[in-house]
């Protein structure tokens, strides 16, 4: 990177590098466990560190209010990462901790459990062998900022804190639902899991405290204390609707976008490609090219990434971003049918005095007169739809194999459901290259 000039334009392959390696990751690890350990022999620490080969593992807080489905979730993604499952209950459980032994004492004569004992029985089971080669999931701790601060402290730190929510008026009415075996203590619903089994239905029991009112309080308290732990990780909690999942915002360099911000700008450049755009004409791949170069080389895309929707879209452009060193680290396929294609695209109209877009079917004008002043964009027009999925499928097998391996996703369905499985390979790490040798 040149600092004398501006703006600042970082090389593409730091990136690629840091990411492929886990540069950053290791980095920001480290950092924090030697803030946190503040070791006499710092270089020694992390030399031990390093051995231990446990900075991928998963270290995960999942919490949210009453009924929002924490437990449910957080075994089924035990069971998917091969993680530990933790809750307070399950840890209380245990007659060799010694911690333990003091909070159930606490408990039994119904005295306030102080913080730092509850850090101290998460501190010992998240010790344990197990839980430093698995890793973990700690499922509704803590409730509140005193918690949080209390096993930060001690150096308890998650790489994720996933929040699950819900209106209250669907908490309220699931939790009526629930019931509890009273062997197995498994949680089923009235609704949403009902067992198969007459066997196991017939001695379902409902649980005590799950009136609306007590519901009520319950949700109230949650709420209360919610904000101070979601200051204590503001940068690590990450909310999902337990309802209908919410969708966050991709931020997206889009090729189209780039090429109007830089005709718009009336810079030489874009005075180069303005008879192209003006005539309709496709803008020659050598200036998108150097269009691209210049945004993908700025100073935020370095370090935040970048998302590119729609480009490249055939080999030769796939060839001359690899060549400028611009890699990208994961590539999807939105697969969906043509026929929904042509639907989605070819019904949808724009009001001209409002700007608002509507859809034939899934988003109607809502009334005759704005009906009537809607206008259909001609790149719409069936025909010409066609021609771009025409082009589409001839080059999209190419492009498959020149970055295999790909994630294909089903775009044929609720669009939460699609960013959430796309969020997912997001979140998930890459696989480590290993090198065989023959």
């Amino acid at each position: 990177m040149d600092a004398t000039k501006k703006p600042l334009q970082i090389s593409p392959e730091l990136g690629v590098y840091a990411e492929r390696h886990g540069v950053f990751q290791t980095l920001q690890r480290m950092l924090q466990c030697l803030l946190v350990d503040r070791p006499q022999d710092p270089i020694q620490y992390m030399i031990d560190h390093f051995k231990k080969e446990n900075d991928e593992v998963p270290r995960i807080f999942l919490l949210g209010p009453p009924v929002s489905g924490k437990l449910s979730i957080a075994k089924l993604l035990c069971d998917q990462i091969n993680a530990n499952l933790l809750t307070l209950d399950n840890m209380l459980a245990d007659g060799k901790s010694e911690s333990a032994g003091e909070i159930q004492k606490l408990k039994a004569k119904d005295q306030d459990i102080p913080n730092t004992l509850w850090a101290k029985l998460i501190l010992e089971w998240l010790s344990k062998t197990d839980c430093i080669k698995r890793g973990w999931v700690l499922v509704d701790f803590p409730k509140t900022r005193e918690q949080a601060i209390a096993i930060q402290d001690i150096g308890i730190a998650p790489e994720h804190v996933v929040i699950l929510d819900a209106p209250d008026t669907v908490l309220i009415e699931r939790n009526l639902g629930k019931r509890i075996d009273p062997i197995t203590k498994e949680i089923y619903h009235t609704i949403f899991n009902w067992p198969t089994s007459t066997k196991i239905q017939n001695r379902l029991e409902k649980p005590i405290g799950i009136t609306e009112e007590e519901t009520v309080k319950r949700l109230l308290e949650y709420r209360r204390f919610s904000h101070g732990v979601l200051n204590s990780y503001i940068k690590k909690y990450h909310i999902i609707n337990a309802d209908q999942p919410s969708v966050d915002v991709f931020s997206q360099v889009s090729c189209g976008l780039l090429l109007r911000e830089a005709l718009a700008a009336e810079t030489k450049f874009g005075e180069a490609i303005k008879p192209y755009v003006e005539s309709r004409q496709p803008v020659p791949d050598v200036m998108v090219m150097k269009c691209m170069s210049q945004r993908l080389s700025k100073l935020d895309c370095a370090t935040q990434g970048w998302v590119l929707h729609g480009f490249p879209q055939d080999v030769v452009q796939a060839e001359m971003l690899k060549d400028a060193g611009f890699l990208a680290n994961r590539v999807y396929f939105m697969e969906v049918p043509d026929d929904v294609v042509i639907e989605r695209l070819s019904m949808r109209m724009v009001d001209p005095i409002t700007g608002k877009r509507y859809h034939s079917i899934y988003k109607p004008a809502p009334n005759s007169e704005v009906y009537r002043r809607c206008k259909v964009n001609p790149k719409d027009f069936e025909e010409n739809v066609q021609k771009a999925l025409e082009m589409y499928h001839a080059n999209v097998s190419e492009l498959e194999q020149f970055y295999k391996p790909v994630i294909r996703v089903n775009a044929d369905q609720d669009p939460h459901t699609v960013f959430e499985y796309i969020e997912s390979c997001i979140v998930k790490p890459l696989p480590k290259q290993t090198n065989v040798f023959i």
